[in-house]
Order: C-alpha cells, then structure tokens, then sequence
C-alpha cells in the first residue's frame, strides 16, 4: 500500500490507507487512544482501540514528536466529535497497524506552540526543531511561493535568470564585507558579495538586457532585529529603460503578487503614490514612510516610491562602520554618496556632477519602494558611460590610482558600449515578513543567525585550526593585555 498524505484522507471515507508523519498530540479517552498525526499536509485523528494486543500495546507507547508509520480505515468521526477547524476534521483513521519509525527524546520545548514566548538562543540552537510548528512550516511555504511566482512572472517578461559570484573582490558599497582568505593565491582575499550590483551591470554589457536573480547577500553590519548578516535579494536589472519603466514593472509585479497569493490583503492605492525624498522627511521624518489610513490593519498595504534622492552627503569619520572615514580619506571635500555610487544623477543635474558643481544639490535617479513604514527595495537607472562614473568616485576624494584599483574593470566595461540601464533589488526575507504578518525577519528565514550574528546550532562562528591557518598563511594576533 502506497503512503498517502493526510489531508487527501477527507475524502477517502471506507477506504483502507497509510500515513506517515509524527506524533503531534495523544489523548486518552478511557481505553481509546487518540492520536494527531502531523505530515507536511496537516494532521489527521488516529484512534486506537483495544483489539490487536500488539497494534493497541504499540500505541500506548507513543509519545510526542515519534515518528510513525499507521494503516487502517477511513470512518466518520461522530458528530459531537468533528473538529471544524480542521480539512480532516469530519473522518479519522481507525489504526489497524502501526511501524515506530523513529523516537524522539522530550523536545526542549513545545513544537505545538507558537514559539514566541521561547528565547532567541533556544529556537536558533534547535532550530530544526523550530521549524517542525506550523506557523513556520506556513512561512517557509509562503516564501517558497513567492520565489516561484516571481520566477514565473519574469520568465514572462523575458527576463533570463543569471547567477552570478559568490566569491568576488572587495570593494567599498556601502557596508563591511566579509572577507575569505584564499590558499591558492597567498596573501590575498575574496570578498562575499554586499549586492551583484557590478556583475548585473556587466551583464548588461554582456547584451542580456533583462536579467533577474534571487540571490543571497552578505553585509558584515552590526546587529539589527531587521536585518541578517547573510540574507536574500531579488535582484532585476534591464537595458533601454529609464526610471519609469523600471518603477512600472516593479509596481506590476507586486499588485500581481499580492493578488495572487494574498487575497485577502488589499492594497490602498493603485497606482503607487510617488513622493520625493525632501517631501518624505518634511512630512513624515523618514524616507519610509508608513501611509496606511488604519493602522491597525495588517491586511491593508499601503505602498509607495520614494524619488529625487540626493546623490551625495557630507560624509564623516565618526560612527561605528568605518566605511565612510575609508571613503574620505582621500580628497580635501570629503562627500559620500546616499545609495550607491553607480547611480546615475538626473539628466539636468548630469552636467554639474561632470563639472563637480552644485555637488550638495545633485539629485539622483534613485528610487525606492516602502510598504507600511519599510523600504522593501530600492534601485537606479545606472552610470552607463565611462566619464560621469569616474566623476562620482572623484567627488568622493578617490585618487585615479584607488578608482582604478577599485573599479577599473567597471570603467573599461562601460568604455565597450554599454547601453543605458537600470534595476532593483527587493529585501525578499523583509517583503515575504510583511505579507505573512511577522514582525521579525527571522521568523521566515529557514536557518536564520542571532541578533549578534552566531549560528547556535552549527556552531559559527568557530575557530579553525592551526593547520588550515598554516594553509592559507593566516596568524592570529593575540590581544595584548
């Protein structure tokens, strides 16, 4: 007899069946014992009832979270005991046979709860234990959707689905990378990538003209509730836009979402209201703003474009990321850019950025998208010719030695004709958050980190060994007291 899950049994009234899973509940009722058995599917009433000495004794000695395989008879659950909360809630399994597929030793918590009254370090240290409740189980599904619907949509629209490195170099994009020594190549590193913000743009030098990606990202920042030190982009960029066709794309893109997978959601303006950034934080002190009419209501979703960024702001040395002292330790003017520096500034404002001009009112082509009071993305029409790039990178006080270290190969790529282009990058694990109604991102990332970045049930950070910092010519420098 071939397994079949539990939430196909509704219809199997009279049918003999088998199921498999793990031991949600037990009940005893006198001599009758009630078991919920729980499959990827849902759960399903199993009743155990004196008989078969073996099968009744084997029953008894279930516990929760055993893994099991059962046979026996669909029947219809007596009316005073349907359970209308449940798909299966009108029949139940009448064990004829039982296989212990497995034990399990007390769980260090209850699974059948919700998991937020349990501490960040005891979820995060069993987190395959964790990931066993259902709202979690839902979660990941619901990114698992999402992820395919995008892909799916896309595809549509002629995008190609590119991936690129994970192993690349470092170079400054706004946060600390995390940095991996290479063996073969002494003395020099590889960085994982903060964004494929330069591979997508080489892409479209590479004539693809529509690419898209679901990457993963890594940013060496300090800790955040929101944020993850390794998390997941959707990653797009396109060839012959301008910011217009990017914003309307991305705004097609999500009502298609939404209406899709969350119907019951209702989005409270279409289109997307467009506001500009000096607008935005005269009215609301923030370049996110929350816009929803009520809220209270978790199911309206109020979006909107934020637009006319600056491009650059005074930049300096104090702080806790020590990017930006980095940034302006070259050059007398000491600026930085606000998003990225491969934006592109307005096409009125190209010709004070050429002439280094005005360099506080430059605005860019930046855009980015907030839903109840998150940026969920954000994006640019890009730099595409060779000269107003260099120009960014010396605004920010680089010599032409570091612009070329840094971002030569960037330069000579768009010098091959580069066409006009721009993109986004959507904080996927941040959307997904939003649309299942969770406050932390955490709670839709299958294996996430700790507010200060450890993996509790791997072990990582840990230390290597001595052999393998031999290997790639590494020392560890002790602290001097």
């Amino acid at each position: 007899m071939e397994r079949i899950l539990t939430a196909k049994t509704a219809d199997k009234d009279g049918s003999d069946v088998k199921v498999s899973g793990w031991v949600d509940a037990r009940r005893d009722h006198g001599k009758i014992i009630f078991i919920d058995l729980r499959d990827r599917s849902g759960i399903l009433q199993c009743v155990f009832v004196p008989g078969s000495e073996d099968v009744y004794k084997a029953g008894d000695s279930l516990r929760p979270e055993w893994v099991v395989e059962l046979e026996g008879k669909i029947a219809t659950r007596p009316e005073k005991m349907v359970n209308p909360n449940l798909p299966t809630g009108a029949i139940e399994l009448q064990v004829s046979g039982i296989k212990i597929l497995n034990e399990c030793i007390t769980p260090p918590f209850d699974i059948t709860a919700g998991g937020m009254e349990i501490g960040e370090e005891l979820r995060m240290k069993y987190r395959y234990l964790d990931l066993r409740r259902a709202r979690l189980q839902k979660n990941v599904r619901i990114r698992h959707k999402m992820a395919q619907f995008i892909r799916e949509w896309l595809s549509e629209k002629d995008f190609v689905e590119i991936e690129t490195p994970i192993l690349t170099k470092s170079t400054p994009e706004g946060a600390r990378d995390y940095v991996v020594p290479s063996r073969l190549q002494n003395g020099k590193f590889y960085a994982l990538p903060q964004s494929p913000q330069q591979y997508k743009q080489l892409l479209m030098v590479s004539a693809f003209e529509r690419y898209f990606q679901i990457a993963r990202c890594f940013r060496d920042e300090d800790t955040r509730g929101d944020r993850q030190p390794e998390f997941t982009q959707l990653d797009m960029e396109m060839s012959f836009v301008e910011r217009e066709d990017v914003i309307d794309l991305n705004e097609e893109l999500l009502i298609s979402l939404v209406k899709k997978l969350f119907p019951e959601k209702k989005i409270q303006e279409v289109p997307f209201p467009r506001i500009s950034y000096g607008e935005a934080m005269e009215k609301y002190g923030t370049d996110r703003p929350d816009m929803r009419k009520d809220k209270e209501d978790q199911n309206l979703l109020a979006f909107c474009w934020v637009i006319d960024f600056p491009f650059f702001e005074p930049s300096s040395t104090e702080g806790d990321s020590g990017v930006l002292a980095l940034r302006s330790s070259e050059g007398a003017k000491k600026w930085t850019f606000t998003h990225n520096p491969f934006s592109a500034p307005k096409p009125e404002h190209m010709e004070w950025l050429m002439k280094k001009e005005n360099i506080g009112n430059i605005l860019t082509t930046q855009y980015d998208v907030a839903l109840n009071g998150f940026e969920i993305g954000g994006g640019s029409v890009r730099n595409h010719r060779p000269e107003p790039l260099k120009k960014v990178f010396e605004i920010m006080g680089f010599s032409e030695e570091r612009i070329i270290k840094n971002f030569g190969h960037m330069i000579e790529a768009l010098s091959y004709g580069a066409p006009p282009h721009g993109g986004i990058a959507w904080g996927f694990d941040r959307l997904v958050s939003i649309l299942a109604n969770e406050p932390n991102i955490r709670e839709v990332i299958p294996f996430p980190k700790t507010g200060d970045g450890r993996d509790l049930m791997m072990g990582a950070p840990s230390e290597v060994s001595s052999e393998q910092l031999k290997e790639l010519g590494l020392k560890i420098a002790k602290e001097s007291k």
